[in-house]
């Protein structure tokens, strides 16, 4: 009988911790990945591609995206596009913010994520998995249909939504 009681007080602590635990933190499940789509490779040769994302928090508090993995190519990076004096530059950012409770969009002109010595050809149709490490969300795998060479649009030098970088 006492191990029987022991027993239930144990589950009993270990529901109420879980319940406390994903009440006040954030988890994968806190961060919604929406409108993944890369752009095929424009030649078969081509040794780089974009992949874009949007990532909206349902968190009460900010998270992070840290970096970001894919058996897809050898580097994978979160880069922003940059307009200086006419020149468009692409460069590596530390992290972005997603704002709690709120969106932040990669798309053509904005963020991405770039994928530098392409394992293969990016093909339409075809689907590549990109890993992303959040700093409270932790690591969130999707899988990214390949569309189109200038799929989402040719808004160049338009920034993205959301803060950070």
């Amino acid at each position: 009988m006492r191990r029987i009681l022991l027993e239930l007080l144990a589950a009993i602590s270990l529901t109420i911790a879980a319940i406390l635990t994903s009440a006040s933190g954030v988890n994968a499940s806190s961060v919604m990945i929406l409108e993944a789509f890369a752009r095929a490779s424009a030649t078969p040769t081509a040794g780089a591609g974009a992949a874009y994302v949007s990532l909206m928090n349902h968190a009460s508090e900010a998270d992070r995206l840290l970096s970001v993995s894919t058996p897809a190519a050898r580097v994978a990076e979160i880069h922003m596009t940059e307009v200086a004096d006419g020149v468009m530059r692409m460069k590596a950012v530390d992290a972005l913010e997603i704002p709690a409770m709120g969106t932040l969009q990669m798309k053509p002109g904005g963020y991405h994520i770039m994928l530098m010595g392409l394992t293969a050809p990016l093909t339409k149709g075809e689907e590549i998995e990109i890993t992303l490490t959040f700093e409270k969300a932790g690591q969130v795998m999707v899988k990214v249909p390949v569309g189109d060479v200038a799929q989402g649009g040719h808004d160049h030098g338009e920034g993205s939504e959301g803060s950070g970088g």
